[in-house]
């Protein structure tokens, strides 16, 4: 069947719900009917739904042969909505709309086809109805000419706005005029359109002077700021003063919209005396024109500010302050089913006021100035943070990251509402919370009184045990997606927190998630959360202890989902790290997995295979290429499962592909600027090492800890000589020579880095083994650049900017030879001498716990 399935569905439905065969049979349309064929039969003579069900097709029809839908069916669409029911008319509606919107057919065949049908049920019985038939034609009044607006809308509004007319079409009328006043010129405005604007806010009925009120800020608009002053400004101070609620509620709320257009005569003169007035009367008048009050008390603040004298200003902040403790004293502790229904009521409109002022907190600080906060609004703040109802303490969790920005060097002063929000009983709250928690910590362990970061958590003592309990809450809960973003914003800790609080506080804690929370997006996020922290942590004996449990209890963990982890791991390393340290410690672990016998681990790992691979360099990688290349022709030879073999069928191609594109012209500039960036990752793996070995003589010299502080400085001082150059060239740039460092000084960090390198161990794939390396590195030369034009390709996209010493390797395996050490080799590969290495040979190693060597 060629028609929409909605259609059949619908008609099916009707079928369902036959009992007779006399009526299966009424119902039953013939197959060979074409799509406007049947659309016409069934508006005929089926039955309501099925109706309903062509009206909403009709966009359908449309685009699929406007001209014959325009000729037959739109017809039949007039007649059936002449008597048709309130879905239908909704439906239409909706269809109108949506042909408008798909450019179906020209403006000009819109408005003859479908623009009369469209303003004969704008007045509508049913209210739902007509505001629906209003919104389209609102839409519509967008893209018609100015000369189609003039006769057919706006000469018959002149006498469907008269009082002579129903209240539902003068209502009607309030809002097209406030649509049409931006598409006619002033002068047709002033002479045509202001007479009728002034005589429905000045109607008999309040709903419609309340209407037409609203739109008295798109008719400023759409006028200019003259008219607006003389005609719109009096029409608005009449309204306010109206005997309606509704009405001056309305005439507020736009007179607060309009405040950029008033210059400051009016604001001080007219518009000031409007808001005290309204403000004074609001305790004695309705809660709801509260709640207006306070959700632009923010807009107020900043469209009055200078205007006030000291005397206003302070009367309007306790006239806030009033306002954020508003229902509080009413608390009793009674049972609400014991407390009267309009009492509840009052509360819940409380409960909104409280709110809105959380949401205007910080407009209310720059409205006092933030070195006035703990005078001021301190105690205010306090109460917003421990309200007894969830709404109010989720918006001021919303807010805090503001108020944090504008306190700036005050930030310390919400140091305890911090944790308060952090340790809050609702998790909406620490959802809105931890939005902007990476940032609301970085402010406060950098900003205030406490700033200096020697001792981070010196003014934030509860900060470790507020976030793990977050933590643990949210992972109590059904919540996932909460738990999920709390993991993802953790990753922000080692710019905040010392190392070793994160590894005995946090990284554990992230283990213990990857290996037996059930949700997935949830372990994920752990794992690239422990994969950060373990990027930035300062200790050599703590980063072996974690990669050697990550390649132990996932990597070779009996349960097959422990080992699609240890995957998603390596590929976050990949993202993480430098290409160095993934080939030295999981490259050998990742690719084992390729003998795995769940064929979803093999599957998972042939997906991961040219991330793997990119992390190469040629020539000093040549015997992992080797192995990596070995393990794929296994696949492909010995892979039994059809779904396996078919992914390392397509990975083999992209694989092989990849050694071409290093060599295309168009690709330099992209592997060129990884390099730049893997480049630096690897200086700030070696800087750790640096650091540890400083701090290591730091303690046994003053027996002072060396600080985060002195850290970020000499990171700093590592990248000061490419701050002056342009980013895609730094100043020196490591090459295939070896070239003798210019001074002893540099030769004794390069040895000090080269003694702390992470070459000193490797893991073994497949017993997780920590191992020293045995050969030794030969001296890191540098290139000037001047010199970089003369690197050859090669050169720039495998191994451009530092000569590794490659182990030689045998030139073939055997299936059966084991893995060697997941360590690239240190020796040059060019140089003869270095081919008869004994650590060359591949080898095996037990697993053993043992430090590393300083």
């Amino acid at each position: 069947i060629s028609f929409p399935p909605p259609l059949q569905i619908l008609s099916f439905s009707c079928l369902l719900g036959c009992s007779t065969p006399e009526e299966i049979e009424r119902l039953t349309v013939d197959e060979d009917l074409s799509d406007i064929e049947r659309a016409v039969y069934l508006l005929s003579a089926g039955q309501d739904v099925q109706g309903t069900s062509v009206i909403a097709n009709l966009p359908f029809l449309m685009r699929q042969n406007p001209t014959e839908t325009l000729r037959r069916v739109l017809p039949k669409v007039r007649e059936a909505l002449h008597v048709a029911g309130v879905e239908m008319q909704l439906t239409a509606a909706v269809s109108f709309l949506t042909i408008l919107q798909d450019e179906s057919v020209s403006i000009h065949s819109y408005t003859h086809s479908f623009l009369q049908v469209i303003l004969l049920h704008l007045e509508h019985r049913d209210t739902g109805v007509s505001n629906a038939w209003l919104e389209t034609l609102l839409s519509v009044i967008e893209v018609l000419p100015r000369e189609t607006l003039r006769h057919e809308i706006l000469n018959p509004l002149v006498s469907k706005a008269q009082l002579s007319q129903t209240v539902q079409s003068r209502l009607v009328s309030c809002k097209i005029l406030g649509k049409l006043t931006n598409k006619f010129d002033a002068h047709t405005i002033k002479r045509e359109i202001l007479p009728l604007v002034k005589s429905l806010c000045q109607d008999v009925e309040y709903e419609v002077r309340s209407c037409m009120c609203r739109q008295l800020e798109n008719i400023a608009q759409g006028i200019g700021t003259e008219l607006t002053k003389s005609v719109v400004l009096p029409e608005l101070i009449e309204l306010s003063r109206d005997e309606g609620s509704s009405v001056r509620l309305a005439a507020f709320e736009t007179l607060v919209n309009l405040l950029d257009i008033f210059d400051t005569d009016d604001r001080s003169q007219t518009i000031l005396p409007l808001v005290k007035s309204f403000c004074e009367k609001s305790f004695k008048a309705d809660e709801s024109i509260l709640i207006s009050l306070s959700f632009h008390l923010g807009k107020l603040c900043h469209g009055l500010y200078g205007i006030f004298t000291p005397d206003q200003h302070l009367r309007f902040l306790e006239f806030y302050k009033k306002l954020c403790t508003l229902g509080l004293q009413q608390e009793n502790g009674h049972n609400e089913n014991q407390i009267p229904p309009q009492i509840l009521e009052q509360e819940k409109k409380y409960i909104s006021v409280r709110k809105n002022c959380a949401y205007n907190f910080p407009a209310m600080i720059v409205f006092v100035d933030p070195k006035n906060f703990h005078m001021e609004l301190y105690s205010t703040f306090f109460c917003l943070c421990h309200d007894p109802e969830v709404p109010v303490r989720y918006t001021i969790a919303i807010c805090f990251y503001e108020v944090s920005k504008l306190l700036n060097s005050g930030v310390y002063l919400i140091h305890k509402e911090l944790i308060t929000l952090l340790q809050d009983e609702s998790l909406e709250v620490l959802d809105a919370l931890i939005d902007h928690l990476p940032e609301i910590l970085e402010l406060m362990s950098t900003g205030g009184e406490s700033s200096v970061q020697e001792n981070k958590l010196s003014s934030l003592p509860d900060l470790i045990p507020a976030l793990t309990a977050a933590e643990q809450r949210a992972a109590a809960s059904l919540k996932w997606r909460i738990h999920e973003k709390l993991l993802q914003k953790y990753a922000c800790l080692p710019h905040v927190i010392s190392s070793d609080q994160i590894y005995y506080r946090f990284l554990q804690r992230m283990f213990t998630i990857m290996m037996t929370n059930n949700v997935l997006p949830v372990q994920k996020a752990a794992s690239r959360t422990l994969c950060i922290f373990l990027r930035y942590n300062r200790k050599q004996e703590q980063r072996h202890e974690v990669i050697q449990k990550l390649i132990e209890q996932l990597g070779q963990g009996k349960s097959y989902w422990n080992r699609l982890r240890f995957l998603d791991t390596c590929e976050f390393i990949i993202e993480i790290f430098s290409k160095s340290f993934f080939c030295k410690y999981f490259f050998l672990p990742a690719i084992e997995l390729t003998h795995d016998p769940v064929a979803n681990v093999r599957m998972k790992l042939c997906y991961l295979l040219p991330k793997v691979k990119s992390t190469l360099k040629i020539p000093a990688d040549k015997h992992l290429l080797q192995q990596l290349e070995m393990c794929v022709r296994k696949l492909l030879c010995q892979e039994k499962d059809k779904d396996v073999l078919a992914i390392v069928k397509r990975v083999s191609i992209t694989l092989a592909r990849m050694l071409h594109f290093f060599f295309c012209i168009k690709f330099q500039k992209k592997f060129y600027e990884k390099d730049l960036l893997d480049q630096e990752k690897e200086r700030e793996e070696l800087l750790l090492l640096e650091m540890e070995q400083l701090e290591k003589e730091k303690q046994q010299n003053d027996g002072r800890p060396m600080s985060d502080k002195m850290f970020e400085k000499k990171r700093r001082d590592t990248k000061t000589p490419t701050q002056s150059l342009p980013k895609n060239i730094p100043i020196s740039v490591p090459g295939p020579s070896s070239v003798t460092p210019s001074t002893s000084k540099e030769i004794k960090k390069s040895k000090l880095i080269r003694s702390q390198s992470f070459n000193n161990q490797a893991f073994h794939a497949k017993y997780g083994n920590l191992e020293k390396c045995a050969s030794k590195s030969s001296t890191t030369g540098y290139t000037p650049v001047s010199e970089l034009g003369k690197t050859s390709v090669l050169s720039l996209t495998d191994d451009s900017f530092r000569t590794r010493n490659a182990s030689s390797v045998p030139p073939s395996f055997s299936p059966n030879t084991p893995l060697p050490s997941t360590s690239r080799g240190t020796g040059n590969s060019v140089d003869p001498k270095s081919s008869g290495s004994k650590d060359t040979q591949p080898r095996k190693a037990t697993l053993k716990s043992r430090k590393s060597n300083p």
